[in-house]
């Protein structure tokens, strides 16, 4: 990805009731792909789930935030599925990688 770009990072402790969940989880990614802005996403799991999504603006995550059937995941996620979550919103202004060949 190209920098400066957006990272929108969900920390989250789920309840007990993952009933939906994971299909939950993967429409949210196969219609965030969709959006105007989206760049990529991230995710691990373990008793503290973290998912990172890439964005080219503030206005591409504001878009997406207000998606209605993401705005219903939001509402069944405090519902159902989150003992607690917290969203972060980062500029990365650099990055760089390693490959082992």
């Amino acid at each position: 990805m190209k920098t400066p770009y957006y990272a929108v990072i969900f920390t989250s402790v789920q309840t007990q009731d993952t009933e939906g969940y994971a299909e939950m989880a993967q429409l949210m990614e196969d219609l965030a792909k969709q959006q105007p802005g989206y760049l990529g996403l991230e995710h691990a799991s373990e008793e503290l789930a973290i998912t990172i999504s890439y964005w080219e603006s503030l206005e591409a995550i504001a878009n997406w935030k207000a998606n209605l059937d993401h705005l219903d995941a939001q509402k069944q996620g405090k519902e159902r599925w989150y003992e607690w979550y917290k969203t972060r919103i980062c500029l990365v202004e650099r990055e760089y990688d390693f490959i082992r060949k």
